[in-house]
């Protein structure tokens, strides 16, 4: 089995268990991890949260190797990009200080916070 099949076997098991561990949810029906999930959370838990995050970025990111899709097609290679440089802690931290700063925007998405205050700027310094 090749490396991309492996991947790609790998990706469906990952999908089929977050499917079955949801409860069979719909799309309207799947949390969407905002700035008060966040800040309610335990340090453990922001990790595994970030950490699930990267997960999926690394595979997306091997699994294209040699034919990666046009940043039209994805976000995925804009996001390791912009991201490059940060570690699991720098990007809980800022996440913890810009939420702490910012405490009248708690129902801002993480995903967003993460995209337009730490990849944006990445990608901009790296230009």
């Amino acid at each position: 089995m090749t490396t991309r099949q492996k991947l790609r076997a790998w990706t469906t098991v990952a999908c089929m268990a977050l499917t079955m561990a949801s409860g069979m949810a719909s799309a309207d029906e799947v949390p969407l991890v905002t700035g008060k999930q966040w800040t309610e959370s335990t340090e453990q838990m922001k990790k595994a949260y970030l950490v699930g995050i990267a997960n999926v970025v690394q595979v997306d990111v091997a699994y294209h190797a040699g034919n990666v899709p046009p940043d039209t097609q994805t976000i995925v290679p804009r996001l390791a990009r912009g991201l490059k440089g940060h570690t699991l802690d720098s990007v809980r931290d800022g996440l913890d200080r810009w939420y702490a700063a910012h405490p009248d925007r708690l129902q801002r998405p993480v995903l967003e916070t993460i995209w337009f205050e730490m990849v944006v700027p990445g990608l901009q310094g790296k230009k």
